[in-house]
Order: C-alpha cells, then structure tokens, then sequence
C-alpha cells in the first residue's frame, strides 16, 4: 500500500471509529458555535477598527468582554489546544468568514465565478478546521501539493480528487446542520 493510500484508509478507519464510538454528536451544535465564533472574531475586528477612527476607549473594553467571550466558546470546540492549534483553528474560521464576506460581495457585483472560488476556498478552510478539532487530520496533513503529488486520487471517468476533498465530504456527512 502506497503512502497516499494508507493516509486515505487512515482517515476512513478514524471516521469508521469515530461512529462506532457514538460520535454521532450533535456537530450541528457545534456547527452553530463555530459560525458564531466567527462572528466574534468579526465583532473583535470592528471594535479595534471603531477604536482607532473615534479613540473612545469604551471600544477596548468593548473588544475585551467579546474576546473572553470567543475565547470562551472556542474552548469548547478545541479540546487538544497543543502547540499552535487553537491560535490555527482561530484564523482558519477567521479567514474563512472573510472569504465568505468578499465572495458575497462579489456575488452582488455579478462575479460568480470568483465568488465560487472565493466560497471554495472558504469552504476548505472550513473543513481543514474541523479536520483537526475532529482530530481526523493531522497538521503535517494540511500543506499546499502540487497536482502531481501523492494528496490526489483518481476518481470516476478520470477526475481528480484530493484528500481534502474527502475531508469535504466526510465533514458534511458527520455534520448536519439541519438536525435538530
């Protein structure tokens, strides 16, 4: 078995374990905490930025409760903050909520296909974060590869497919937003 292939079959047996284990959690909770998360993240932005253009201090102490508070919710998605992960797992839904936001943008302004690419991107990054709060991916996991290297899989009728395709696809089916 190549390399590509056990880290595919890696993924799938964690995925399996973590079904049988019961993990069927309620992600979609989870989900909702991470968009919200983001969201504070967001707010944080906006006091440092009011801060600066009115010098009125009442937006540091503003951005201080919102910074306990994200700091408190993200602690409830992390649960192995080793090394650099929570600081990770924080600019991964950061980054992607900025995407989302000038995708939709350009969406208004009639640039679909960049809007796609930029909600795409948004969209992995997503994905990378649950990847490794799920603990299914491993951070030597998520580097750029070239097409050729051994991330990508042939798929029916020739296609390619990475593994964070995968990752893509497996997340969706362990979250779903629409259970209640």
């Amino acid at each position: 078995m190549n390399i590509r292939d056990k880290k595919v079959a890696d993924l799938f047996n964690k995925i399996k374990k973590f079904k049988e284990e019961g993990n069927a959690l309620d992600l979609s909770s989870k989900e909702d905490l991470g968009i919200a998360v983001m969201n504070l993240i967001s707010m944080e932005e906006h006091f440092f930025f009011t801060y600066e253009k009115t010098k009125d201090e009442k937006y540091l102490d503003l951005l201080n409760k919102i910074r306990e508070f994200r700091k408190e919710l993200l602690a409830k998605i992390v649960k192995n903050p080793d090394g650099e992960i929570w600081c990770i797992s924080k600019h991964l839904l950061s980054a992607s909520m900025r995407l989302m936001e000038v995708g939709t943008k350009k969406l208004r302004n009639g640039g679909e296909k960049e809007t796609k690419d930029l909600f795409d991107k948004a969209y992995a990054l997503w994905n990378i974060f649950w990847g490794l709060n799920l603990n299914l991916i491993d951070v030597k996991d998520v580097k750029q590869r070239d097409e050729n290297e051994n991330n990508n899989l042939e798929v029916a009728k020739g296609k390619k497919s990475n593994v964070f395709d995968k990752l893509s696809g497996i997340i969706k089916s362990i979250i779903d937003c629409c259970k209640e």
